[in-house]
């Protein structure tokens, strides 16, 4: 599986991929999946060009390409003017509309006050819902004290174990039992033209509620 971390940081060192890098490194952990990281910062020209010109340069096709064949995302942005920044939005506004539909994704935060936390569930989480991601329960923020104190690695970890249960179940191989696959009560799980099952996103939540 193909784990794509998108982290809109613009500092060297960042805090933002920081985090990122701590997401995914937990993710990896619980679930075999080969990781790449696209750094906004590295394309905010050519993003700015694909605004004027309609068209992506190269490095910016390469990460809009990666997004969409990802089998489970991480987005971590910076908060500025208590929202997500605007490189961070761009990139998602040049991306297919389509790209990230069913698609699982952790979103992540970093600011400076704990008062920004909320830009999780009143900025992001609307966003890629509107893009028809499945939004993983947990989302994680990460003020500037959060660093070396308790919390932030067990919601790290939580929000990790989500993102994998929902990564495998939604790329897990069907499995063959001898039934015919009927499906009399509506709630079979069936396998899509790309061989795999499809399990319903309720049983999925209903998996992550007994871990």
């Amino acid at each position: 599986m193909k784990l794509v971390v998108v982290s809109a940081g613009l500092s060297v060192p960042s805090s933002t991929r920081l985090l990122a890098d701590r997401l995914a490194a937990a993710t990896a952990g619980r679930t075999p999946a080969r990781v790449e990281v696209v750094e906004l910062r590295d394309l905010a020209v050519e993003i700015a060009h694909n605004f004027t010109n309609g068209f992506p340069g190269r490095k910016l096709a390469a990460a809009l390409e990666s997004v969409t064949e990802a089998d489970g995302l991480i987005v971590v942005t910076p908060v500025f003017s208590a929202s997500y920044s605007g490189l961070f939005k761009s990139f998602f506004d040049v991306l297919d509309p389509d790209a990230l539909t069913g698609k699982p994704v952790l979103i992540a935060a970093t600011g400076g006050s704990a008062r920004h936390s909320l830009v999780l569930e009143h900025a992001l989480r609307p966003l890629f819902s509107y893009l028809r991601a499945v939004v993983v329960p947990t989302a994680v923020y990460a003020a500037s004290e959060d660093w070396g104190a308790e919390g932030l690695p067990e919601r790290i970890e939580r929000a990790a174990g989500e993102l994998a249960t929902l990564m495998t179940g939604l790329s897990a191989p069907p499995k063959h039992d001898g039934h015919d696959g009927d499906d009399r009560d509506g709630s079979a799980e069936k396998a899509g033209d790309g061989g795999f099952t499809v399990v319903p996103f309720a049983d999925q939540l209903a998996a992550l509620a007994t871990r």
